[in-house]
């Protein structure tokens, strides 16, 4: 038969496994990676529009996710937006005149970058620009527009 106090160290240990188990639960969920931060490298990207982009979107090439949106920041001289992007180091041979578009998951999902790549020999070192960029489009413009060309618009200007 277990003695009293035997047992009140299981239960002792039990709990503070349970409490270590919620601690790193509790990390991963928030997204502070301090701790568990996974090697890679940073590269940048300049859009017109971000759309719904946000910092922690995935990056994607061929449906596999390499990658994180790690900020999004407006350039104060061309005013358009500045994506740092965070890279796997895994996947450090991505040619370096691949392109990078915002794109949605789905009709109205989330939206994340989308990177394909082409034929360069060189590859993307951390601190490297993506140059070719294609910017989210948007649902409400693109309904605007449609909305604009077939509504009584152009009937009115006839008139």
């Amino acid at each position: 038969m277990c003695s009293k106090s035997y047992l009140t160290t299981m239960v002792g240990m039990f709990v503070l496994m349970v409490s270590a188990a919620l601690v790193v639960l509790a990390v991963k969920v928030s997204g502070l990676t301090v701790f568990m931060a996974d090697p890679g490298y940073i590269v940048t990207a300049v859009f017109d529009d971000v759309g719904g982009l946000k910092v922690k979107a995935p990056i994607k090439m061929s449906g596999v996710k390499i990658g994180e949106v790690a900020a999004i920041n407006l350039d104060p001289v061309t005013f358009k937006a500045k994506v740092t992007l965070y890279i796997f180091a895994q996947y450090n041979a991505i040619p370096s005149d691949s392109s990078a578009s915002i794109l949605t998951l789905g009709l109205l999902g989330d939206n994340y970058i989308a990177i394909v790549p082409m034929y360069s020999t060189q590859v993307l070192k951390s601190g490297g620009v993506i140059a070719d960029t294609n910017s989210a489009l948007i649902l409400e413009q693109l309904l605007g527009r449609l909305l604009f060309k077939f509504g009584g618009a152009d009937q009115a200007a006839v008139k």
